[in-house]
């Protein structure tokens, strides 16, 4: 936990109300996400028992197996749910754009889809869910002995990749609505606590006349606020059990009405926590979103539609296990996606930078002076190198010599070539370079050089990273899951060694 997340929920405690964390989104959230808010029977670990999925908040569809142990039964309900989510996942395939990729004489234009597909659950064990229930049906055969309907191993494809996209930061094809909560508020309880979907909401937004921690502890109630799935209640378990019992006993009409009596028990169950997360998506939706959120989704994008198109060539379902060379690249994915993540949160919040300022990385302060006709001496020319001078009231840790960028102005460096104490206060002479729309003398086009008085925050983050750099397949070693080089006999293999 940061320092400022700490305070933050220090102030929670007191307030009795969860305080900001963020002052924008730094999610992206479809007009029309598609919700699935499942149960799985107890003691197993992906037996599907129920689940609400749709798209409208008010109409969710129920999908319930009256006898979760029947392997039938189970993959009936796969079919179900994959006629809800596969047409959705085509929809957003209909309308497409043309954008260019790569850099200089390597860029080409490509195709990528005007949507992706955005799967919401209530929390993070939502997710493991749908891990477990993309390896269940991804792999299964359409022919033979056990042959299941062709939907069901496409939706496990599909179930898979969603949950493999759900683990990088920044990536909002699959949300868990406690994840995203709790990543732009804090509340007075523990991590732990804020897994429960009710009682986080009830931090965020308490009913009128209540504090949050009134209301949490009101949601703790099984009976009012059951939990957010996909484990069940205890106490609920034994009043399903005997409903399954008489279920088993029954035939006929009767048993018609005792499996009726179990989708209503069901749906008793779910439509709490199906409420709570459209709640949610309504408290995240009123932040405004952060100015990068729209090129992550538009990477977001991108990857939906090259799965979407590999998905037609080849359909081969994602393996057990990742090889050496797939799991190094996909760690380098995750490791740069970590990376860029958590600068480009930094550069659309201020409370985000904060805290780097708190580490030393970061500084702000007021524009005080400025030298826009400085030159330096060059090998053919003078070179323009202006400057600004920003008095700061806050200790700096960074030193002279240390490139700067400020989010304001990210596509102009700066590098610090004086510190002077003063009055209790720093002022920092910065030296700026680029940034100035290709002029190369004076007097710098309107807005590029920053004007006196102005506020701004310097940051050793930088957002122009490379990405990992690792070797094609074909050229990797064999000693670390490269190809192996086939074997070729020659006349020396023959050969001995006599003494």
């Amino acid at each position: 936990m940061s320092m400022l997340t700490t305070v933050a929920t220090l102030r929670a405690t007191q307030s009795g109300r969860a305080q900001p964390l963020t002052t924008v989104r730094h999610q992206h959230l479809d007009e029309k996400p598609f919700v699935l808010v499942p149960l799985t029977l107890a003691g197993e670990a992906c037996a599907p028992l129920a689940a609400l999925a749709g798209t409208d908040p008010e109409h969710p569809l129920l999908l319930t197996v009256r006898r979760p142990r029947d392997r039938d039964m189970r993959f009936r309900f796969v079919e179900e749910l994959a006629a809800l989510l596969l047409p959705y996942i085509e929809d957003c395939r209909a309308d497409t754009e043309t954008y260019t990729a790569g850099r200089g004489k390597e860029k080409e234009e490509r195709e990528r889809a005007l949507r992706a597909p955005q799967l919401l659950v209530p929390n993070g064990e939502g997710i493991a869910y749908v891990r477990l229930l993309g390896r269940l049906t991804r792999l299964r055969a359409t022919e033979g002995p056990h042959a299941v309907h062709p939907d069901v191993p496409r939706l496990g494809k599909w179930l898979t990749w969603l949950a493999d996209q759900a683990e990088f930061p920044g990536s909002s094809t699959m949300l868990a609505a406690s994840r995203l909560l709790t990543a732009h508020w804090a509340t007075g309880q523990s991590s732990a606590e804020d897994s429960h979907l009710a009682a986080l909401v009830a931090w965020i937004d308490p009913p009128e006349g209540s504090s949050g921690a009134e209301a949490a502890r009101a949601a703790e109630d099984p009976l009012a606020w059951p939990p957010a799935g996909p484990a069940t209640e205890p106490g609920f378990d034994t009043v399903l059990h005997d409903l399954f019992d008489r279920f088993e006993e029954t035939a006929g009409q009767v048993r018609e009405r005792v499996g009726e009596r179990i989708d209503l028990a069901l749906l008793a169950q779910l439509r709490p926590t199906w409420d709570l997360v459209w709640r949610g998506v309504g408290l995240a939706r009123a932040l405004p979103e952060g100015g990068r959120v729209a090129a992550r989704w538009a990477y977001d994008r991108r990857w939906f539609t090259e799965y979407a198109a590999y998905l037609e060539e080849h359909g081969h379902p994602q393996g057990r296990r990742d090889r050496a060379v797939g799991a190094a690249r996909r760690l380098a994915r995750l490791e740069d996606a970590a990376t860029r993540y958590a600068v480009e949160r930094a550069y659309d919040d201020p409370l985000v930078m904060a805290e780097y300022e708190l580490t030393g990385e970061a500084f702000s302060g007021r524009v005080v002076a400025r030298d826009e006709d400085r030159l330096l001496p060059g090998a053919r020319s003078p070179l323009w190198r202006p400057t600004i001078t920003i008095r700061t009231d806050r200790p700096l840790r960074l030193e002279t010599g240390a490139k700067v960028i400020s989010p304001a102005r990210p596509g102009q460096s700066a590098e610090i070539i004086d510190v002077t104490p003063h009055d209790g206060t720093h002022l920092v002479v910065l030296q700026l370079s680029g940034g100035f729309a290709n002029k190369r003398k004076p007097p710098a086009p309107p807005g590029t050089l920053a004007e006196t008085d102005e506020q701004l925050t310097y940051t050793v983050l930088s957002l122009d990273t490379m990405p990992t750099a690792l070797p094609a397949e074909e050229d990797t070693p064999w000693t670390h899951g490269g190809p192996r080089q086939p074997y070729e006999p020659t006349e020396e293999d023959a050969e001995e060694e006599w003494e």
